[in-house]
This record gives C-alpha cells, sequence and structure tokens, in this order.
C-alpha cells in the first residue's frame, strides 16, 4: 500500500514538472501567480524597466529582498525570462513577475506603485556623453510613453544616463501626454551621495553610515556638488581634503569606469544607492515622516527647471523641496561651474522632444 502512495506522489509530481503540454505549463505557473499575488504581503506594486542589465538584475534582486514590494515587475527587451526564473525562487514575500519586449511593456506598467528605470547602455571607456545620450534618449523616450498611458500617477525613479538630460526628456514626454506631476519624476543621484559618504567616512576614520553628506547640482562630472560645509557629522576639510574629495566624488563614477578596463561601468554600487533610495520613496508612499534625500528634480531652488537637492518624500513624491543652506566661497564658485553645464544639458533633453 504505502508503495502504491509513494507512486502516486511521484506521479503527482512528474507531472507538475512535466506538464503534457505547454498550455497547462503557463496556466500552472500563471494560477500559482495569481493565487501567491492575491494572498502576498501587503506592500507595494514596482516595475523594473531594463531588469536584464548590468545595474537591472543586482537592482532587482535587491529589491525582490525589501519587505515593502508586494509584486515585482521585471521588464526588457532581452534575458528577462531567465533573471525572473532566477529571482523568484527566492523566498521573500514579492511575487515576480518578467515581461518580454516592446509589445509586454503596456503589462509590465499596468497598476504599478513606483518605476525604476536603469534601462539604457553604460558609458564603455572612450565612449563620449553624447554618444551615451543618443541612444539612451531614444530608450526613455518609449519607456516613458508607456508610464504616461498605462500608470500616469506612478512615482518614476529614473537612473538612466545622462540623468541630467533624460530627466527634462522623461517631463517633456509626460507634458505631452498631459500626466505631468513633477512631484512624481525623480532622477536618482543617490550613489554621488552614497560616494561622498563614504569617501568623507575615510577621511574622517568613521563608520560611512554615521556620515551624511548633502550633494547637489547633477548626475555627471562638475555638476555633481557636494557641500562638505554642511556634512553631518559637524566637521571641517582643509583646502587640500576639500578638493580631493569634491574631485573624487565628481569622478567617482570614471573611476569604476577605468578599473573595469573595458567591462562595464558603476552597476553593483548604483544597484545599492537605487534600492537605498527606492525604499525612501516606498516609505514616503507608506506615509512615513520626515524622509529626506537628494534627487534631481523640477526646482525653484535656482534658476534652473531642473536641479537635484534634498527633498522630503511622502505619498505625492519629492513634496517638499529644500533650499541649498548657507554655502563656502569654495562650494559658490562649484555652484556657477554646474549650473553652466547643466543648463546646457538640460536643453538638451527638452530639444530632444521639442525638436
Amino acid at each position: 500500500m504505502q508503495s502504491g502512495e509513494a507512486n502516486q506522489r511521484i506521479a503527482r509530481i512528474s507531472a507538475h514538472l512535466h506538464p503534457s503540454n505547454h498550455q497547462m505549463e503557463e496556466s500552472s505557473i500563471l494560477k500559482r501567480a495569481e493565487c501567491r499575488a492575491k494572498g502576498g504581503a501587503p506592500g507595494f506594486k514596482v516595475a523594473i524597466l531594463g531588469a536584464a542589465g548590468g545595474i537591472g538584475q543586482p537592482l532587482s534582486l535587491l529589491m525582490k529582498m525589501n519587505p515593502l514590494v508586494s509584486v515585482l515587475h521585471l521588464y526588457d527587451v532581452v534575458n528577462t525570462p531567465g533573471v525572473t526564473a532566477d529571482i523568484s525562487h527566492m523566498d521573500t514575500g514579492a511575487v515576480v513577475k518578467g515581461f518580454l519586449g516592446q509589445q509586454q511593456l503596456e503589462n509590465a506598467l499596468t497598476g504599478m506603485d513606483l518605476i525604476i528605470i536603469p534601462a539604457g547602455v553604460p558609458r564603455k571607456p572612450g565612449m563620449t556623453r553624447d554618444d551615451l545620450f543618443k541612444i539612451n534618449a531614444g530608450i526613455v523616450k518609449t519607456l516613458c510613453e508607456g508610464i504616461a498611458k498605462c500608470c500616469p500617477n506612478a512615482i518614476v525613479n529614473l537612473i538612466s544616463n545622462p540623468v541630467n538630460s533624460t530627466v527634462p526628456i522623461a517631463a517633456e514626454v509626460f507634458k505631452k501626454a498631459g500626466t505631468y506631476d513633477p512631484k512624481k519624476l525623480l532622477g536618482v543621484t543617490m550613489l554621488d551621495v552614497v560616494r561622498a559618504n563614504t569617501f568623507v567616512a575615510e577621511v574622517l576614520g568613521v563608520d560611512p553610515r554615521e556620515v551624511d553628506v548633502p550633494v547637489v547640482g547633477g548626475h555627471s562630472g562638475v555638476t555633481i556638488l557636494p557641500l562638505l560645509s554642511q556634512v553631518k557629522p559637524p566637521c571641517s576639510f582643509t583646502a587640500e581634503e576639500t578638493e580631493y574629495l569634491t574631485r573624487r566624488i565628481q569622478d567617482g563614477g570614471t573611476e569604476v569606469v577605468q578599473a573595469k578596463a573595458g567591462a562595464g561601468s558603476a552597476t553593483l554600487s548604483m544597484a545599492y544607492a537605487a534600492v537605498k533610495f527606492a525604499d525612501a520613496c516606498l516609505r514616503g508612499l507608506e506615509g512615513g515622516a520626515g524622509i529626506v534625500e537628494c534627487a534631481f528634480v523640477s526646482s525653484q531652488v535656482t534658476e534652473l527647471p531642473f536641479f537635484a537637492s534634498k527633498v522630503r518624500l511622502g505619498r505625492a513624491g519629492a513634496e517638499e523641496i529644500y533650499q541649498l543652506g548657507p554655502l563656502n566661497e569654495y562650494e559658490r564658485v562649484g555652484l556657477e561651474k554646474a549650473k553652466k553645464e547643466l543648463a546646457e544639458s538640460i536643453q538638451k533633453g527638452i530639444s530632444f522632444i521639442r525638436k
């Protein structure tokens, strides 16, 4: 009798592993996803666009670990089924679904609360930001048209470089569609803050988790302006230290590109920073108080239409944008340099859509 039961059990298992036809397999996976999605963890629905890329994969992994995520949609134009299958085996609450190719973009976006966009090509050695711009601008335009159509109320975290230009592109696409809410479009500059915290902590000889460096301006080269005079805990730096730290924070991306010697750009630390920022956005959506991070947003802090500074995150996105506070002479000079380059990058993004 026991062997009969065992045989039945084995038959059941093998039927599950080797369904008689492909349709049955799809429907059983669908049913499983549906039942899990209904009874899944309470939380938010998050989509990652560009989930199979260098940033996208570790970003997907880390978002699957986030307890505030109940549904995680992974979209890309290649390799999403493999990444989805792999990540879906993790024993955390989020239900994972994969979407492959343009024709599945709308399904990936429908009903989402937060969209994270690392899609695009990374910067390779010898590649100008202009080369990068031409490719990534088109990608961001297409994805944002999908967002405007399928989840116009979602908060958008834009990572695709050059952020100084892609955020204005996204804003123009949303304006054209009549869905633009400046509070909900956030360019992710968190990696500059993460690097600043790390490099400053090294100089001070403290734990980076105890350091908070405001980084304002934009997200490339001289547009990245760490406000070292406002570091917490309060401390002072020599002129040499200020110069060294500012340069290193501004050139952090190049440091990684060169170290990887043609094998890519900053993907792992970028994924970490993106998740740190996305988590802050989700805590804001949840109604958390006093959640303040730096981001590149529509802004009246300077005369430029977009600028990165500290923002308070809440249910509506960036609910309050903070002024820069007192700057020292070094920072005032840096700010003028940053604004000059930033103005050109912003205009380039706007012109890409308006042309």
